[in-house]
């Protein structure tokens, strides 16, 4: 058998929880010195002391493990809660990915501030062009409303396009206003050029109008990143002596499968003051 100290020392644990585990019930020590009051464990013990370390970190409760450790979860219950906690998991990496992209395009704005390649910077008219759209409502304008919003967006309308055997004749195009709601929100628009006659229904076709005067500058990317490529436009705007006249359209250059080389256009829509 072995001393608290030195069983907490194979199982890579405190000694402190071991008596925090002792004290719930959730492992009790194999036998304790009626004169002494000392702990000893064996080293079957083990066997219990992993899983439970195991459940925690999962993000069980003390509770959750102990129905676990005894037998109390029967085993279909148990896959489903860990294929649950999975997911709980994953759910949450993503984010924290998300949140990392950010941050990371929050930090090259600031290291871009006071350079303006304005090389970077093309004024020119955009045509009219014939689209098919869904649209949706998002929180706000920012990237983490954005994406989760526009994303499902497409893949609906491309599902809609095949159904209805139209096949694409230009790039994505999405466009933005401000929700008639108000509150901040922002009213979303995935489009994608068509040659189609115009219809309404479970997705709209129609001619998005020209815009006689855009700042353009080209992301390469993911969207989620776009940040700098944005602020460095919107100096260009300020410097230039323009004034912006609306949200800027993202046309979607290049898609391929890895978000990394992505090229899209921005073009924000401007006049002179």
């Amino acid at each position: 058998m072995f001393t608290i100290g030195d069983f907490a020392r194979h199982g890579r644990v405190s000694v402190r929880m071991l008596r925090h585990y002792d004290a719930t019930g959730l492992l009790r020590p194999a036998h304790v010195d009626p004169a002494s009051g000392y702990r000893h464990y064996t080293a079957a013990q083990l066997a219990r002391l992993n899983r439970i370390i195991a459940l925690k970190d999962l993000g069980f409760t003390l509770q959750q493990v102990r129905d676990i450790v005894d037998d109390k979860v029967g085993l279909e219950e148990l896959r489903g809660m860990l294929r649950l906690r999975r997911a709980e998991l994953e759910t949450a990496m993503a984010a924290a990915a998300a949140r990392l992209v950010q941050v990371e395009a929050r930090l090259r704005a600031i290291e871009s501030e006071g350079h303006m390649p304005a090389d970077d910077v093309v004024i020119k008219s955009v045509p009219s062009v014939r689209v098919a759209e869904l649209t949706a409502t998002a929180a706000s304008f920012g990237p983490e409303d954005i994406g989760p919003v526009i994303g499902p967006l497409y893949d609906e309308l491309f599902r809609c396009l095949r159904s209805e055997g139209i096949t694409p004749t230009g790039p994505g195009i999405a466009y933005y206003e401000d929700a008639p709601e108000g509150g901040g929100r922002i009213r979303v628009h995935a489009a994608v050029q068509v040659s189609a006659p115009l219809r309404d229904g479970t997705f709209r076709i129609h001619d998005l109008p020209s815009l006689d005067r855009a700042a353009t500058i080209v992301h390469r990317g993911p969207m989620a990143a776009v940040l700098p490529t944005a602020q460095t436009l919107a100096r260009w705007i300020d410097a230039g002596g323009y004034r912006s006249a609306g949200y800027p359209r993202e046309v979607s250059l290049e898609c391929p499968e890895n978000l990394d080389d992505w090229v899209t256009e921005l073009q924000a829509p401007v006049t002179r003051d």
